[in-house]
C-alpha cells in the first residue's frame, strides 16, 4: 500500500485542498456559487493530478500530470486574487495564499528536475 504521508507534494496539495474546500464553503455561504465552484474545482484538482502522477506510465506522463497541476494552481491563484480585489467576496486567509505559493514553487521545481533527469 502506498504511503502518501511521506510524499511532501502529495501531502501539501492534500492540505491545500482541505483549505480550498473550507474557503469555497465560506463563499458558498454568501450565495456566490459560481466563484465557489471555480475555486473548489481548480484547488482540488491540483492534488488530484499530483496523485495521478504517482502512478504515471512514463516520465513524460509524470511531467504532463505535474504541468496540469501547475496550470490548476495558476488558475486558483487567479480566483483568489479576484476575491482579494473584489468587495463582494471574502479575502482568502494568508495561510491559504502562502501554502499555494509553496505548492507552485515545488511543482515548478519538480517539473524542471524531471525534465533534466
Amino acid at each position: 500500500m502506498r504511503n502518501d504521508s511521506e510524499n511532501l507534494i502529495v501531502r501539501l496539495t492534500f492540505e491545500l485542498a482541505l483549505d480550498v474546500v473550507s474557503f469555497s464553503e465560506k463563499i458558498r455561504a454568501n450565495n456566490r456559487f459560481e466563484m465557489a465552484s471555480q475555486i473548489f474545482r481548480s484547488g482540488t484538482s491540483i492534488g488530484a493530478n499530483i496523485r495521478e502522477a504517482q502512478n504515471a506510465e512514463s516520465k513524460r506522463d509524470f511531467i504532463h500530470k505535474f504541468k496540469i497541476s501547475a496550470k490548476e494552481a495558476d488558475e486558483l491563484e487567479y480566483w483568489l486574487k479576484l476575491c482579494q480585489s473584489s468587495e463582494h467576496y471574502p479575502n482568502p486567509d494568508e495561510k491559504l495564499l502562502k501554502n499555494l505559493k509553496s505548492v507552485i514553487l515545488i511543482i515548478s521545481k519538480i517539473i524542471s528536475s524531471s525534465k533534466k533527469a
